[in-house]
């Protein structure tokens, strides 16, 4: 299978890339050999290609920074995505995009369904993401939306990574928020479920990729730590401790239930992702 990644540089693409290589034909593109703003461009890109899949990644994922750079955020996440949706369908490829728990505004503590409405929450990220998500469908109906939620790997950037620099040894004590709960998410084990997604062309609508189990961004550093052999006090906060330009959901657990109805694999348990996370190594 022929399968073209716009964003393939970032973080996700890279582990795509590495995972999916091993056997698939995989085409790396980015700006600017594949600008997603202009429709043209790629257009162009997916005829040269002509594959059989095309994996959506590419997007404008600095949460803060799209609470100033407004236009930018839309024309991104929201026209970028349409035009990929309008080339994919016209050139009848498959299309998966990937998108974000952000959709949900986190106010209800229950985890967020494929089917429960989104409203694309309290951020301009979310926002333009929901749209993002609404244009695909509307362009191409047979597109599969994959969310995700706290996303780590190889690179980064990302908590972990944070966390890992943080706690150097030049500091007494870390504070990290302990009223944010969420499904930290490894790149490697969403890579791993789209090879099983990619056998099922008939899966369209929105399906949800985040590790099982829910924590909080405290309970997570402290797992870092512990699996790195790290002797760092981390001591819990709240988010009014630390505000930042994007209000951040309290509680943005997603539900995997589309995996399930389907009698696909479940996603492994954050806690065991972390650690595999760890032993391949080279995380930098």
């Amino acid at each position: 299978m022929k399968i073209m990644l716009t964003g393939g540089r970032g973080m996700l693409g890279r582990t795509l890339t590495s995972v999916l290589k091993t056997s698939h034909e995989v085409l790396v593109t980015d700006y600017p050999e594949a600008d997603i703003t202009d429709y043209f461009s790629i257009s162009s890109a997916i005829r040269r290609c002509t594959p059989d899949v095309v994996i959506h990644c590419a997007a404008k994922t600095a949460v803060d920074l799209c609470e100033t750079e407004q236009v930018s955020a839309y024309t991104l996440n929201a026209y970028g995505s349409a035009n990929v949706a309008k080339a994919c369908f016209e050139n009848d490829v498959r299309l998966i995009a990937i998108s974000t728990d952000y959709v949900f505004d986190g106010n209800n503590p229950i985890p967020r369904k494929e089917s429960d409405p989104a409203t694309g929450g309290n951020t301009v990220y979310g926002k333009s993401k929901f749209l993002g998500e609404q244009l695909i469908m509307n362009l191409c109906p047979t597109a599969l939306i994959c969310r995700v939620a706290w996303l780590y790997g190889n690179g980064g950037p990302s908590f972990v990574h944070t966390i890992l620099k943080l706690a150097d040894g030049s500091r007494p004590q870390l504070k990290v928020v302990s009223d944010q709960i969420g499904n930290p998410t490894s790149c490697l084990a969403v890579a791993k479920h789209m090879r099983i997604i990619l056998e099922h062309p008939e899966l369209c609508g929105i399906c949800h990729l985040t590790c099982e189990g829910e924590t909080s961004w405290f309970e997570f550093a402290k797992e870092i730590c512990r699996l790195n052999n790290i002797n760092q006090e981390i001591i819990p906060c709240t988010t009014a401790e630390f505000p930042r330009p994007a209000p951040r959901p309290a509680y943005s657990c997603l539900d995997n239930e589309v995996l399930r109805l389907n009698d696909l694999p479940p996603m492994p348990h954050w806690q065991k992702a972390l650690e595999n996370f760890f032993i391949r190594g080279s995380i930098w």
